[in-house]
């Protein structure tokens, strides 16, 4: 037998109405938080691209990185564009190496609602930290995934100089 758990988690309406297929491009997270970086968890920018916290994380250090211009898919990214997207990439995948010191990486893009895209509309790269055991009882048993840092001390510690 088949047991759905479930978690009830109302908070979380807010995020996703606007998922729906009834976003527009001003209420896009992405474009939200180019716009304003002090306010929305932008780790670092750079001419095309820029890397933000994920607000619901997977894992601790859970972090996107996207082109700055409102873009769905890979396709349509200009050849300035895609060198700008990787070392961003490159970049924040070795600032979390150099300050969070994971065994490994979850390295991700979901082009479109059908491929699991939270947010088809803005293309973005999920780089997720992993460290050996990070599976323990609690998602195993229980379903439910511990993140054990907060989303500001998290912010701080990767921007420290």
């Amino acid at each position: 037998m088949n047991d759905i758990k479930k978690l009830w988690a109302p908070w979380r309406t807010a995020y996703l109405r606007p998922l729906s297929g009834r976003r527009s491009d001003k209420k896009c997270i992405f474009c939200a938080a180019i716009a304003a970086p002090e306010k929305k968890m932008v780790v670092s920018a750079n001419k095309k691209a820029f890397s933000v916290l994920n607000i619901y994380p997977y894992n601790n250090g859970h972090i996107m990185v996207a082109p700055r211009r409102h873009i769905a898919d890979i396709g349509g990214l200009s050849e300035e564009e895609v060198v700008c997207l990787f070392a961003m990439l490159k970049e924040t995948r070795a600032l979390l190496s150099e300050r969070l010191g994971p065994d490994g990486f979850n390295i991700g893009i979901n082009e479109g609602r059908a491929a699991g895209a939270g947010v088809p509309g803005h293309l973005h790269i999920h780089i997720v930290p992993r460290w050996n055991g990070d599976t323990n009882f609690m998602p195993v048993t229980g379903g439910i995934k511990v993140i054990s840092q907060s989303l500001k001390e998290l912010l701080r510690l990767l921007k420290k100089k």
